[in-house]
């Protein structure tokens, strides 16, 4: 096993899948890295990109008019950034900025979506995780806006 199979294997994102699919992962991966303060992805761009975060921490930014930009979750090692690349019209909704030094595995959204639909029981798997994924941005969304009215009173 290569190093780079092994990072791929050991991500929690991927715990649980069957190893037949790590050749095929791994032959797609790539090991990015991003500066403090480098934008990832930019609200309303096409998502070309999926990442799972392996060391710094990303914060996932909404657009507020007459505000400019404001956190909504920041997330960590062992967590996955982005799930537009799975839902057409495949756009960005939240900027994705690096908060501190940050490394990344990260794989072509087209390339997935071709193993997913190729694989329909890869595609499950990866349709369950992305569930969660939406799952926990729809949380931090909501306590993001429960937290506004609350100080708005």
């Amino acid at each position: 096993m290569n190093n780079l199979e092994a990072i791929v294997t050991r991500h929690p994102f991927w715990q649980g899948l069957p190893a037949g699919y790590f050749p095929a992962l791994t032959a797609g991966a790539a090991l990015v890295r991003f500066a403090p303060g480098e934008v990832i992805a930019t609200e309303g761009q096409e998502t070309t990109r999926f990442y799972l975060i392996l060391h710094g921490k990303v914060c996932l930014e909404a657009q507020v008019p007459d505000e400019g930009p404001v956190t909504i979750q920041t997330i960590g090692p062992g967590e996955a950034l982005g799930w537009s690349w799975l839902l057409p019209p495949f756009l960005w909704h939240f900027t994705a900025r690096a908060d501190q030094a940050t490394e990344a595995l990260a794989w072509d959204s087209a390339q997935l979506r071709a193993l997913a639909a190729a694989d329909p029981a890869f595609g499950y798997q990866v349709a369950c995780r992305m569930t969660q994924v939406l799952s926990q941005r729809l949380q931090a969304a909501h306590n993001q806006l429960v937290e506004f009215h609350a100080s708005a009173d």
